[in-house]
C-alpha cells in the first residue's frame, strides 16, 4: 500500500543545482530510513545519501560536500538537494525507504541528465 512518488528531476548544466523530492503514502515516523540510490547506463545501481529516523546520514564519496538529503516530517517527503552537478551525475534517481517493520519500497525513479 505504500507509495513513493518522485520528482524534480531534469536537465541541467555543469554546475547548476536540482532538488529531488520523494513524497510518501505513509506517515515518515515509520520509515526507519530513507535513501537516494542512482543508475546510469551500463552501470550498477549506487547509494548516493542515506538518512535515518535519528537524522544521521552519510553520503557516497562521489557527492560528499555537493549533496545534502533531508526530509520533512510534516509532508512526509525526502529530498536531495544537489549542487555543483557533474556530467558524471547524470543517471535515473530512485527513492527508496524502510519501514521498522522490516519492509522496504521503491520509487519510480526521475531522470537527471547534466549537460552543457
Amino acid at each position: 500500500q505504500v507509495q513513493l512518488v518522485e520528482s524534480g528531476g531534469g536537465l541541467m548544466q555543469p554546475g547548476g543545482s536540482l532538488r529531488l523530492s520523494c513524497a510518501a503514502s505513509i506517515n515518515i515516523f515509520s520509515i526507519q530510513v530513507m535513501g537516494w540510490y542512482r543508475q546510469a547506463p551500463g552501470k550498477q545501481r549506487e547509494l548516493v545519501a542515506v538518512i535515518s529516523s535519528g537524522g544521521s546520514t552519510n553520503y557516497a564519496d562521489a557527492v560528499k560536500g555537493r549533496f545534502t538529503i533531508s526530509r520533512d516530517t510534516a509532508k512526509n517527503t525526502v529530498y536531495l538537494q544537489m549542487n555543483s552537478l557533474k556530467p558524471e551525475d547524470t543517471a535515473v534517481y530512485y527513492c527508496n525507504v524502510g519501514l521498522y517493520s522490516g519492509y522496504g519500497y521503491w520509487g519510480q525513479g526521475t531522470q537527471v541528465t547534466v549537460s552543457s
